[in-house]
Parts: structure tokens; sequence; C-alpha cells
């Protein structure tokens, strides 16, 4: 048999009970009851008055008087409610929203007393307090910041270290979400797009490889053991080469480390080596086997034009086919060994250093390049050279030019004196490259660069030329390599999700976005023209996690548009369309809550797009302005410029009025705003939803 649950409500729930009512209302129900017992009071005394007069026809005076004095009663009692609510229920909220954001936001800006000017020494007295918790909260903070310097310092350097790692770095919880990645792991997996904290790895990467190296790991329970894998990335473009261990500590489902290195380039050189041998052996095999049959009747007929003809024409066949095989691998062998960067200047010094060593005297004349070659490999022929010139009495000193030649570079070692042979060449390229080398020899040095040397002489001068096939100008830009780290370790300890309506504000990824557009009227005609979106993990931005594109409309931008967000024709021409633009926000906010300012102006063009993209914008929605009229009343202005002076948040003006300007002004609110919520006992996206809702009049929900 059940019985009902007849407990007290819960601490939390009698608080709620307890503060059903706002201040204001319980005001006006206060001067309601002030009112109504008046007029109650008026209308028993002048009834009790008629009774005792016994005069029936004075019963209309005294009905008129006392709707008289009702009338005036209830006048009086609104009158004085609307001042006492101006003057002090309006303003006692005010001080109140105050003092939470001096409270529970940092940096909110100076609090403003003004409204409690009608309230006596409360203004003073929480400006008091409010200066007092400043100065307190920095005294912790400078205290704070004074014993964490040493560990910021640690944290600089050790962020420096993983991003100057080669490799791509993952750092993985047992569900399988992301928690660290380095520069590296950016450019192989997104390409230059942030994969995302807290989202899956298997949004980038192939589910199975690394389920099965996984559960291997697990199965093996050995703290140090590997496992090695190939893994492709979702879209097939790339193949990568990695290395899973587990983190110790993790029970049953441990986090793991992934390192990663792209071989789709090393797989596709070696499939073209490959291919290039079979054709080769493919494409000689059947002359060779013509030839020894046209060889073999010749022996038996020499005298015969015809087979002659066929020889000559096999034997051109094979030549060319050689030949044209030879000049494709040249080609193609230098792709099939990685070859590190060399500044031309620490080639020369490497030179100089080992000829003059040998006793041969050295001058230099260099461009400042960056060269495509194996340093060692090359200081160390170009060294044997000089010192072999010494020994065969040809030169004691001599001239290293190194000066650019096209797309690539050209060594030159000149002397004067007698010219080199090409035999003598061949024999220096054949034997040992330098005692210290091992057995390695000259032309194995120039085959792994896939190039030749050759020998010159011309007016007394002799030189040996040595060209590079890849050099370029050392001041020339490149792409900058991506250090950053992007990480949040206390994701490995996140417990699994729970419910949405009961999860915890601080517990949910966001998305902040914002629009800008041709027009505010996205049923006539008005499209988007740039969005830019960020995202939100435990409470901070991540920096590397951002979204910001311009967008084509498919229609003109109108000049008054222009002259809002700055944004013409000219700008989004050849930017991605409309559908494109959308699909990749939607994967970029993919599981996350969207926050925008006045989210259902710009939901509207998202929504309106749905069916063409093939992908539906149901993801969870907070607004700040409803979240502004939760912490501060729905009397206040709640506007983007206002909810950010009051919060102290400051908007460049050159970042006003673009999608990623307010897209950042938005996040700082909201992240300023949490807090605020959190000490009014708004603790879930639940607790929200049933705020917000109070505020419909403001703007209509979107979470149907």
């Amino acid at each position: 048999m059940k019985f009902a649950n007849f407990s007290s409500p819960a601490p939390r729930e009698r608080e709620a009970m307890g503060n059903g009512l706002s201040l204001r209302q319980r005001l006006l129900l206060f001067f309601a009851a002030i009112a109504v017992g008046g007029v109650v009071s008026v209308v028993g005394g002048l009834w009790l008055g008629f009774q005792h007069s016994g005069l029936p026809e004075t019963q209309s005076a005294f009905v008129t008087a006392g709707a008289v004095a009702s009338f005036g009663i209830i006048g009086i009692a609104a009158w004085v409610w609307l001042l006492f609510d101006e003057n002090v229920g309006r303003a006692l909220d005010r001080l109140a929203a105050g003092m939470r954001a001096q409270a529970h936001a940092d940096g909110a800006g100076t609090f403003d007393a003004a409204p409690g000017r009608y309230l006596g020494d409360l203004g003073p007295a929480a400006t008091a307090l409010t200066d007092a918790l400043a100065e307190t909260r920095d005294a912790l903070a400078e205290a704070v910041e004074r014993e964490t310097t040493r560990l910021k310092e640690e944290k600089a350097r050790l962020e420096a270290l993983l991003s100057d790692v080669p490799a791509g770095v993952l750092l993985c919880s047992g569900a399988h979400q992301l928690v660290f990645y380095n520069g590296p792991a950016t450019d192989i997996l997104g390409a230059g797009a942030a994969p995302g904290l807290d989202r899956k790895v298997f949004d980038a990467l192939r589910e199975a490889p690394l389920m099965h190296a996984y559960e291997r790991l697990v199965a093996a329970g050995d703290a140090e053991a590997v496992s090695d894998l190939l893994v492709a990335t979702r879209d097939g473009a790339r193949v990568l080469s990695g290395r899973m261990r587990l983190l110790e500590g993790g029970g049953s489902a441990p986090g793991y480390v992934l390192t990663l290195r792209d071989v789709t380039g090393d797989l596709a050189a070696h499939a073209g080596r490959d291919r290039l041998l079979e054709e080769i052996f493919d494409r000689i095999r059947r002359p060779a086997a013509n030839l020894q049959t046209v060889i073999g009747v010749l022996a038996e007929d020499a005298g015969s034009e015809a087979l002659n003809a066929a020889l000559l024409q096999e034997v051109g066949t094979l030549a060319a086919s050689v030949k044209e095989l030879a000049d494709r691998y040249d080609a193609a062998r230098g792709s099939w060994a990685a070859l590190p960067s060399t500044r031309s200047a620490d080639l020369v010094d490497g030179f100089r250093a080992r000829a003059e060593a040998a006793g041969v005297a050295v001058k230099v004349e260099a461009d400042d390049l960056i060269l495509r070659c194996d340093g060692f490999e090359t200081v160390a022929l170009l060294a044997g050279f000089a010192r072999r010139l010494k020994a065969a009495g040809i030169a004691g000193a001599v001239t290293l030019r190194l000066v650019e030649d096209g797309a690539g570079a050209m060594i030159e070692l000149g002397w004067t004196g007698p010219a080199l042979t090409v035999g003598m060449l061949e024999d220096w390229l054949a034997g040992p490259l330098d005692p210290a080398a091992g057995e390695a020899t000259g032309r194995a040095v120039l085959t792994s660069h896939a190039t030749e040397c050759w020998p010159e002489a011309e007016d007394g001068r002799a030189a040996i030329l040595l060209p590079i096939r890849e050099a370029r100008r050392a001041g020339a830009r490149v792409a900058a390599i991506a250090r950053q780290v992007v990480y949040d370790f206390d994701l490995l300890l996140k417990p699994p999700a729970a419910e949405l309506a009961a999860t915890p504000l601080g517990d949910l990824i966001y998305v902040v976005f914002d629009t800008e557009t041709t027009g505010l009227l996205p049923e006539a005609g008005d499209e988007i023209v740039q969005i830019a979106g960020l995202r939100l993990v435990n409470g901070r931005r991540i920096q590397g996690e951002v979204l910001d594109m311009l967008v084509d409309p498919g229609r003109p931008i109108p000049p008054g548009a222009t002259a809002v967000h700055g944004i013409s024709d000219r700008m989004v021409a050849g930017a991605p369309g409309i559908a494109e633009a959308l699909t990749r926000f939607h994967r970029f906010a993919e599981g996350a809550v969207l926050i925008a300012h006045n989210a259902p102006f710009d939901m509207t063009f998202l929504k309106r797009r749905e069916a063409e993209i093939g992908q539906a914008f149901d993801h969870p929605i907070l607004d700040t302005v409803l979240l502004s009229a939760v912490v501060y009343g729905q009397t206040e202005s709640h506007s983007l410029d206002a909810l950010a002076a009051r919060l102290g948040i400051t908007i460049p003006e050159e970042a006003r009025h673009t999608a990623i300007g307010d897209t950042i002004a938005t996040a700082e609110a909201f992240l300023k705003l949490l807090p605020m919520l959190k000490g009014k006992g708004i603790v879930t996206f639940g607790d929200v939803l049933t705020e917000v809702r109070k505020h419909g009049r403001l703007l209509r929900d979107l979470n149907a």
C-alpha cells in the first residue's frame, strides 16, 4: 500500500514559494489592502450612522457620501502607491540589481546610488557596502595573483612547449570528448578550423579505428601500453598515423592521449612510386620481348630489310620509353623524401667551417635564401669536393656562390685553375661522402635531392654546379604556424549530461551569435550579409573557436544597411552563399545552446532556410534581452548598449554593429549575468525558462 508524501518542501522550494511575489507586487497588494480597508470602514461607518439616524429619507445622502469617500480613498491610495512605487519600490529594485551586479559580476562598473535618494541612509549605506566589497575583492585578487604568478609562468612554459610539438596532440575524456588540442591538431583535423572543446572526437575522425585501439588498451589493463593506429578524417580527405595511450586513474572508462601525424602525402608518394615502377616494367617488358624475337629471326635471315626496320623501330620505342620514364622518375623522386628547410647562411657557415678545417681558403657570396635540402648532407658533399680539389692539387682556395635560380637555387663551387673532368667528378661521387658519414656517397646525396651536378670551365675559371630544386627568399612572408593550445582539464571530471531542464547553467555548452542583414524584414526578402559565433565552454570563452564570415545575400545591399554595418556589395562578392554559410554555422553550433540579443530576429533568418540546407535550427535558445529583464526588471532599458553599460562592458565604436563585435559583447554580458542569475536562485536551464516566460510581453519564448 502506498502513502502520499506529506513531508515539508525542500529549503529551496520553500524559498521559491516565499519569493513568488516581487517587492513591487507586495507593495501594490499592501496599498490595495489599505484602500479596501478604508472603503470598508467608511461604508461600515455610514451604514451604522444611517441605521441610528432613523431617517429613511437620508439614505441617498449617506450613499452619496459613501461613494465619494470610497472613490477618494481609492484615488488617494493609488496616488500614494504610484509615488511610493516610483520612489521606493522601483528604487529598491534598482539598488538590489546594482548590488547584485557588484556582488556577482566582476568589473560591473561603479555602483549607482542615485535611485535611493528618497530612501534615507539606505543609498549611502549600499554605496559603502559595495565599495567595501570592491576593496576586499581587489585585495583578495591581488593576493591570489601574487600567489599564483609562479603557476601562471609554469603554465605558459608548458603551453609553449606543447604548442611547438610538431605532431597533432589530442586529449580526450573517457566519453571521447575533446579536452585538449594543439595547433597542429587544428590544422590536421579542421584544416584551420578549431575542432571544438567538449565535442566528440568522432566528429572529426572515423570512429571504428579509435574504438578498436581504445578497447584493446582498456582490455590490456597496462598503464604503459600504447596502440598504433591508422585513421582517416570523417570526410576521408586525410589519412593519419596515430598513437593512443590511456590516462591513469580513469577507472573503467579512462581518458586517453592521441598523437596524430598526417601521412596522406607519404601514402600518395609511395603509391605514385609504385605506379611508376609498375609502368616502367610494363612498358619495357613488351619492347624487350619484341626485340628478342626480332634478333632471333635476324640470326636466321640477316639480310631482311623489313626485319632491320622492325628492329630499329623497337629499339627507338624502347629508348624513348626509357628516357620518358627516367625523366618522370627524376621529377618525382624528390617528393618521396621529406627534405627540411635550411637557411643559406647556415649552409654557408657549415661549409666554411668544414673547408677551412681541411686547409682550403674560402670566399662566400650568398643570397639570403631558405633551401629545401638536407643541410648536413649538402655541406658534406661540398666540403668533400673542396677537400678533394686541394688533395688533387687543382685548387687551394675556392669561392662558394649561392644564388636564386627560378623556383630553386644554384650552388657554384668555383676556383681559378684547371677544369675538372667529368670522369674525375663521377669517381668522387661514387666514393664515400665523408669519413664521418659512413658509406654514404655523393651520388646518394644527389639521388635523395633529385638533382645532379656537373663541371664547367671558362676563361681560366672552373666550377662545379649543383642546383637545388626548391628555394625561396628568406624575407618572403609564409603562413604562420598555429601555436595555440586549447584545453579545459575540468572536462575530464565532467559528469554525464543530465536532462536539459535539470542541467546547471554552468555545465552547458553555448554558442553566442549575431547576424547583420540587408534589412529588418525577412518576410520581404531581406537576407544575412554577415554571421558570427563563438563558443562558451565551462563558463569561459574559447579563444580559437570562433566563426566569423561574410555572406553573399544574393541581392543588392541597400545603402541604408551599409551605413549601419559597413558591409557593401563589393565586400561580399565571392563570399559563401546563404545556404553554405548557414550549413557551416549549423555544424559550428551542433549540440550547443544558442544565445543572441533579441534572438527572435536572428532566428527568423535562420529558420526560413531550414528546408534549403536540410538542417533544423532546433537548438535550445536563450535571449540576453529576457535574461536582463529577469535580473533588472522590465522597466529598465534592455538594449545591448544599455546592458553593456550596466555591466561595465566596453564595445569599441568600430566593432558596434558588426556581427563579431556584437557577438563578443553579448557573450561578455551573458557571462556576467550568469552569477547574477545564480544569486537569484536561478541555477538550471529549467529555472531560466520558468523566469523568462514571465516576461513574455517583451519577447516571445523560442523554446517551444
